[in-house]
């Protein structure tokens, strides 16, 4: 019997203002530090995708990874399935979001693909900053 604990990943669109804050947002809120990050656009995310058979050039969609150190296939969620998978994982502040999960699909997909489409329009692309606590760089895969 394992013990081995899966290491959950959140790929997310490294280039997006939106995406950065709602990561920086996850992160102060996982103070045990159980989630993971990673750029669509880095090699470590670029290779996993290709793995998968996910496009590679796709960045308005997030990609939940249930277990990075053990990559089956079809182990991740997309979109709102990935983003309710994630907020799960971090939980505290965040479990409450987890309730949308009642909402079909669809709908929740849909809600997703128009701010997806948005974004940069609203939020801006992102702009490097240093992260507030640098112990989270540990957390960037």
């Amino acid at each position: 019997m394992s013990s081995r604990v899966p290491m959950p990943v959140l790929l997310f669109d490294g280039e997006c203002g939106l995406c950065n804050h709602i990561v920086r947002l996850m992160l102060r809120a996982d103070r045990a530090g159980r989630l993971r990050y990673a750029p669509l656009q880095g090699a470590e995310a670029q290779a996993y995708l290709r793995a998968q058979g996910l496009p590679t050039a796709d960045f308005d969609s997030l990609v939940f990874v249930a277990d990075w150190t053990d990559p089956v296939p079809g182990g991740y969620a997309l979109r709102t399935d990935g983003a309710l998978a994630a907020a799960a994982v971090v939980g505290g502040a965040w479990r409450p979001v987890t309730w949308l999960r009642v909402l079909p699909r669809g709908l929740r997909d849909f809600g997703y693909k128009l701010v997806a489409r948005s974004r940069y329009a609203l939020f801006g692309e992102y702009r490097p900053t240093p992260l507030p606590k640098p112990a989270w760089a540990e957390r960037f895969l």
